[in-house]
């Protein structure tokens, strides 16, 4: 078997080049050794009478990969329905199965369409096989294309009707999968791992824990290492699903590269991975035996709501004010922050680079713009080179002589009613979310470099009086205030609060 996934492979290295319409179809062929990995994830007790699916299925890797566990279990039959989109890849398909004939009897239908539209009218037809339940999946492996749905499209509109809400199409192709699949039916897939958090993915995050239960979730340790012939960063996580089936525990694994020389593994229950009051239903994928920031700290237990903290996106969108936009202050003009005016406790305004330090101040631009004042800001990116995914800064009503400031879109702000909040808060929440365990908190359920209001609503807090306490530490030393300093801190006050409790 080998020696024919190493074809297979290596003509998926030849045809690689010689697509087309790659990145209109969000095409992205899996590697051998991450296919024959996912082939493995799959319940040897189930592996008989298997129907699968494959949609998205290219020049047949992950068939190939799942054929070949078959035969290595000593199966001798297999039901293969391949969906692909892109009529050029048929033949390499036809290749692909080919090669197993003398190996296993294959009933296949290899299907040229668009998985969307043939997966959604299947569901939604009443007179389909599928729709009447006669004919579902045992199993379905996938990597499914990489792309944004735009809300007014076709497939937006399908998916509406098929009760699916999702953005793109990776997360719209697993939802139908889902569907299509029998009770106990196993599914196994590799997509972004942004999925986890955010507010985009919430309908998918629900349609997948509502009708499915997590058995497995397996990481990279480099972003890179998935998909780097097709030179992909994202940073993606590979996914076994059963459908109707009770939750357990989860195991999670992580591997240093897509060689799988090296795996660690951890199983945990449940509720760490989505805890149980959280709506947002963030996925928690922790890579270590260490304590989260929250179980070894049950202090850490309150929401910005709680505390009395609002936050909110930038409300300045630059390219759509461009003629109010100034390169530095002047006559008529009030402050425009931008993530680089903020470097640790400091706001270094004006700054000479790209990006304008000023707007006019005018009717449109009035609503936007907030009283000067004490706020926290949170950088909603953050670069791959930068070691830590929360950014934090301060501005202070000193910082400038303004009444009102605005803030660009490339920040978070943390307000009260679009006000400032206390001197001694602001900086305690600095503090706090610039912390070395905020930050590993964080990276347990966000997988990407983006910090979106949404998360921070989410994430825990200490009570408002550690927060305080904690500022009033920060203002005292604010020359001397580093990393070490900071996770001292934060943990003496913590573990001193729960010995006062």
């Amino acid at each position: 078997m080998t020696q024919i996934l190493e074809t297979v492979d290596k003509s998926r290295l030849t045809v690689n080049p010689l697509l087309k319409n790659k990145s209109e179809l969000g095409q992205f062929f899996t590697p051998s050794s991450i296919s024959i990995f996912m082939a493995c994830l799959f319940s040897e007790d189930k592996l008989n009478n298997a129907k699968v699916l494959d949609a998205g299925a290219g020049i047949g890797s992950l068939t190939s990969a799942f054929l070949a566990r078959l035969i290595s279990e000593n199966i001798g039959k297999a039901d293969l329905h391949l969906l692909e989109i892109d009529e050029m890849l048929e033949p390499y398909l036809s290749e692909t199965l080919a090669l197993f004939k003398d190996y296993i009897e294959i009933n296949s239908q290899i299907i040229i369409d668009d998985f969307i539209e043939w997966a959604a009218y299947s569901l939604l037809d009443e007179e389909s096989l599928l729709a009447k339940d006669k004919q579902r999946f045992t199993h379905a492996i996938l990597n499914p294309p990489y792309k944004k749905i735009k809300s007014n499209s076709k497939h937006r509109k399908l998916l509406r009707k098929a009760g699916i809400e999702t953005v793109n199409l990776y997360s719209a192709f697993v939802a139908l999968t889902v569907d299509l699949m029998s009770d106990g039916g196993e599914i196994v897939f590799i997509i972004p791992r942004s999925f986890c958090n955010g507010p985009y993915f919430r309908h998918f995050r629900q349609h997948l824990l509502n009708k499915t239960s997590i058995k497995h979730m397996h990481l990279f340790e480099s972003r890179d290492k998935a998909f780097k012939d097709d030179e992909v960063l994202q940073e993606n996580v590979i996914s076994k699903l059963e459908k109707g089936t009770v939750q357990e525990d989860v195991k999670i694994s992580i591997s240093t590269d897509d060689s799988f020389s090296v795996i660690r593994s951890y199983r945990y229950p449940f509720e760490k991975i989505v805890q149980p009051n959280d709506i947002e239903k963030f996925i928690h994928i922790n890579t270590t035996n260490e304590e989260t920031l929250i179980e070894k700290h049950p202090n850490v237990c309150y929401s910005l709501e709680e505390l009395n903290i609002e936050v909110s996106t930038g409300p300045v969108v630059d390219f759509r004010v461009k003629e109010n936009l100034r390169e530095m202050p002047g006559e008529g003009t009030v402050p425009l922050f931008y993530p680089n005016h903020f470097v640790g406790t400091s706001l270094e305004y004006p700054k000479m680079m790209k990006k304008p330090n000023a707007i006019i101040r005018n009717e449109k631009v009035e609503k936007w713009l907030y009283p000067n004042g004490h706020y926290v800001v949170v950088k909603r990116f953050s670069s791959k080179e930068e070691k830590r995914r929360i950014v934090a800064g301060v501005l202070t009503p000193e910082s400038v002589n303004d009444p009102v400031v605005g803030f660009e879109n490339g920040l978070n702000v943390l307000h009260y009613n679009k006000s400032g909040i206390s001197k001694e808060v602001a900086y305690g929440l600095y503090a706090y979310l610039n912390s070395t365990p905020v930050d590993k908190y964080f990276r347990i359920f966000n997988g990407h470099t983006q910090v979106n209001a949404t998360d921070l609503r989410t994430m825990k807090f200490p009570s408002r009086d550690i927060l305080i306490s904690l500022g009033k530490w920060v203002i005292e030393n604010i020359e001397n205030v580093g990393q070490v300093e900071i996770d001292s801190k934060l943990e003496e006050l913590l573990l001193n609060d729960r010995g006062n409790a």
